[in-house]
């Protein structure tokens, strides 16, 4: 299957997010109300998301799911476009310019490209299923570092009862003790940073669908690897790992319950 039209139109979808978020970012009249899961959401991520939709559904007939307006059935359910109109929403609200569109294609239940765009951090990062991974046309790698000791983390949680879940936040502070240098970048930069060899583990214990699918083509295609936090490759699975892979074995049995 020829992926690069598919990878021209999500590279052309993160054009037209980014037309919208930019002019919006630290807008004081930025509009901003509560979800029922008590999570905020600006107007700027249901614009992104209405107006992505409404190209897709103009030249494809495939699926998409994206997190403000949820799945929207089509006549061609084998491909399914996963949307985050604006991943790291607070960061976005709250003038942290720390935050992306971010755009997946799945064929056949196989994420086949991602784009993460981050316009207030001048970067954009891209991948096609065969043909590599990509920051602003550079071509990226993840790092060879093999040792723990010598490894760079990124992890984060928003809450005390995120990181009490399951004791996770306690297994996190263990696994970070054993490496080089911790840091708390948290949502999608700490993953494109491992793709692009910057990092060696990046570690998100809660997330949804939409926050990891655009980033699995990334990291696949830079040399990595992603599971969850128990080692499924699940990319629906609420946890997400990846690591340059050769420490992904390690890693996940340092998150691992004890018996």
């Amino acid at each position: 299957m020829d992926v690069q039209p598919y990878l021209d139109l999500a590279l052309e979808l993160a054009d037209r997010a980014d037309q919208i978020t930019v002019p919006r970012f630290r807008d004081l009249d930025l509009r901003v109300s509560t979800k029922p899961d008590l999570t905020p959401v600006s107007e700027a991520d249901e614009a992104v998301e209405r107006a992505l939709r409404q190209r897709i559904g103009e030249v494809t007939s495939h699926v998409v799911v994206g997190e403000e307006f949820g799945h929207q059935d089509a006549d061609d359910d084998d491909f399914r476009w996963i949307i985050d109109p604006i991943d790291g929403t607070k960061n976005y609200i709250r003038g942290v310019p720390i935050w992306a569109t971010l755009i997946g294609l799945e064929h056949a239940g196989r994420m086949i490209v991602g784009v993460v765009s981050a316009p207030a951090l001048r970067t954009r990062w891209w991948a096609a299923r065969g043909m590599g991974a990509f920051r602003d046309g550079e071509s990226i790698r993840v790092s060879s570092v093999s040792a723990l000791a010598d490894a760079q983390v990124s992890f984060a949680w928003d809450s005390l009862r995120a990181f009490d879940d399951g004791a996770i936040g306690h297994r996190l502070l263990a696994l970070s003790r054993d490496c080089w240098r911790t840091r708390g970048i948290g949502d999608f930069w700490q993953h494109m940073l491992v793709a692009e060899g910057a990092f060696d583990i990046g570690i998100d214990p809660t997330v949804a669908l939409w926050d990891v699918a655009a980033i699995v083509p990334i990291i696949e295609e830079a040399g990595g690897r992603w599971s969850t936090v128990d080692g499924r490759p699940d990319v629906g699975g609420s946890s997400f790992v990846c690591t340059n892979g050769r420490l992904h074995d390690e890693v996940v049995e340092a998150l691992r319950p004890p018996a």
